[in-house]
């Protein structure tokens, strides 16, 4: 197995290079990399039911759909994500237990009596430290998972959306777990990095397992996927499935409800009852993007004086 250090934080640029080399090649790959504060969802997900979007709007944090299945992380310098690309027979390919094994051995190996709960969690003393996926392309299976060193709780809280019920859809939701960080119960480890070289270090000791960096090629081409897919609208919010928001709220002392059907990305039926303005403003929005950038310029072309929090109303 090739083992890659990855020294990027840039989330897109993370997630391109996964899926090049589990398309592009017949190799097999360990992954080891962390990246900056990032909204990482799964690929049948509703970004905005996944994430608060007010909160991330206004911390500039990225939400970004990966290739995988499964539901929403928060990744940020205190988490450790790791990724195994291995070739697998039809018929056997989606295992999650099998998957995790090695990174419970890693942990073992630090003194962490970690188990494998539910679908596709690890877990210390009931608390989860670890969400996987698994992505299957032909022969080859890629899982890719969290390792919660010393991340910040309240932030990845904060990042994910608690209520969930102004959105109705089909698509895979989250199961919130209650979490913990291992850095309270690693006192020898001082950060994330150095808990990212212990596990290189471990996976280098088993047998035909190699270092293996990053050519230009491949760096390029990750680039260009970053850019193409992993930063556009057209993957991270419109890819999803086709879902139902609604919603009361007041603008300016006057109560208003509002139902949107959006799917891929757009507003495909709109209804605000509450004013005759919103009303009007209502047909306005079919065909816009549920989006706050593009709801806040409809809202102004038709004079309504609406401020953030206004807008995020219909959110």
């Amino acid at each position: 197995m090739l083992c890659i250090n990855l020294t990027s934080t840039d989330p897109c640029f993370n997630l391109a290079i996964e899926e090049i080399l589990l398309k592009n090649s017949g190799e097999e790959y360990l992954i080891l990399y962390i990246n900056s504060p990032s909204v990482i969802i799964g690929k049948h997900q509703v970004a905005h039911r996944e994430a608060d979007t007010e909160f991330v709007s206004k911390k500039n944090i990225p939400v970004i759909r990966r290739i995988s299945g499964g539901g929403t992380v928060y990744h940020d310098p205190g988490n450790l994500n790791f990724t195994f690309i291995i070739q697998s027979a039809h018929g056997s390919q989606v295992d999650f237990r099998k998957y995790t094994l090695p990174v419970i051995g890693f942990l073992g190996s630090l003194g962490i009596g970690a188990s494998f709960e539910g679908r596709n969690d690890l877990k210390v003393n009931g608390l989860k430290i670890s969400g996987n996926a698994e992505h299957v392309f032909h022969e080859r299976v890629m899982h890719h998972g969290t390792l919660l060193f010393d991340s910040d709780l309240n932030m990845l809280k904060a990042s994910l959306r608690k209520d969930t019920s102004h959105y109705a859809t089909r698509a895979v939701g989250s199961n919130p777990s209650s979490v913990m960080n291992l850095k309270g119960i690693l006192n020898d480890i001082s950060d994330t990095e150095e808990f990212r070289m212990r596990m290189l270090e471990y996976f280098l000791t088993k047998p035909g397992n190699e270092i293996f960096e990053l050519t230009d090629e491949l760096k390029n081409e990750a680039g260009s996927l970053a850019g193409s897919k992993f930063r556009t609208w057209e993957w991270n919010y419109a890819y999803g499935p086709e879902y139902e928001f609604n919603n009361s709220f007041y603008i300016k002392q006057i109560g208003h409800s509002c139902r949107f059907i959006v799917k891929d990305g757009i507003i495909q039926e709109c209804e605000i009852e509450g004013s005759e303005t919103m009303k009007i403003i209502a047909k306005n929005l079919i065909g816009c993007r549920h989006m706050i950038e593009d709801l806040a310029e409809i809202l102004s072309k038709g004079n309504i004086s609406a401020g953030l929090n206004d807008i995020l109303r219909f959110f």
